[in-house]
């Protein structure tokens, strides 16, 4: 069951459209909800302690500490530090996935095709890689800072074998997630497809970003409770504000 909580008007809406790309601080207190305006779609997300760039997202840390190979609402994602940069709060999708990363300028062509600018201009085939260190250098980050990414909206589960299975249709339009920054939080994103995503065409899918600040501290109880690791964890972040 969700925390029930009190949100002041929306702070800002952007759409970012299939294939692009942003970054900005969530900043703590504040909780930015994205939506998947079409269905089917895809980000591809980075996290870093605005502050002190250096630390930053841990996926292995985050599903082992929480018992679990997907994430969804009442988890958080953890740093390297053992914070949390973020907590999901809402999540009407159910799965998103933490193994499949991103493609290259080299691995999207093989896929798709070549997709150049010069015969497609701004629908020219973008890459995972590439759209997001275009956002990290805006940040004085680049390659060796690019780890572990997050896909939201995305489904990769297990078979019999061990192998991955990407999951079609996980998403349908207007489902959304929404994640409370506890901490000043660097967000890197981009809007392409899952690499494991089966669709033989270049399409990736918009999204729409909504931030809001949040007016009860209700909002984080789910997640603070759900494991006593994350209890630890908020207690690790809000030592950062003494």
């Amino acid at each position: 069951m969700s925390a029930s909580l009190a949100l002041a008007p929306s702070l800002y809406e952007e759409t970012v459209p299939g294939g692009g790309h942003t970054s900005f601080v969530l900043k703590r207190g504040q909780l930015l909800r994205v939506t998947d305006l079409e269905g089917g779609a895809n980000v591809s997300l980075l996290m870093f302690n605005a502050q002190e760039k250096s630390e930053r997202l841990n996926l292995p840390d985050t599903l082992k500490g929480q018992h679990t190979a997907k994430l969804t609402e009442g988890h958080c994602l953890y740093s390297d530090m053992g914070r949390v940069l973020a907590c999901i709060t809402a999540d009407t999708c159910g799965w998103h996935d933490s193994f499949g990363g991103v493609l290259s300028a080299d691995e999207v062509k093989e896929k798709y095709g070549e997709g150049r600018y010069q015969e497609l201009r701004n629908g020219f085939f973008r890459n995972g890689v590439d759209n997001l260190l275009v956002e990290m250098g805006k940040w004085e980050l680049n390659l060796q800072d690019l780890l572990m990414t997050l896909n939201l909206f995305s489904k990769v589960s297990v078979d019999a074998d061990g192998g991955f299975v990407f999951q079609p249709g996980n998403s349908k339009a207007g489902d959304y997630i929404e994640l409370y920054a506890p901490m000043d939080t660097l967000v890197v994103l981009t809007a392409l497809q899952h690499p494991m995503d089966p669709n033989p065409a270049y399409a990736p899918k918009p999204v729409q970003l909504s931030w809001k600040k949040v007016e009860s501290d209700g909002v984080t109880v789910l997640c603070r409770t759900s494991r006593p690791e994350n209890g630890r964890g908020f207690h690790n972040t809000e030592r950062l504000y003494i």
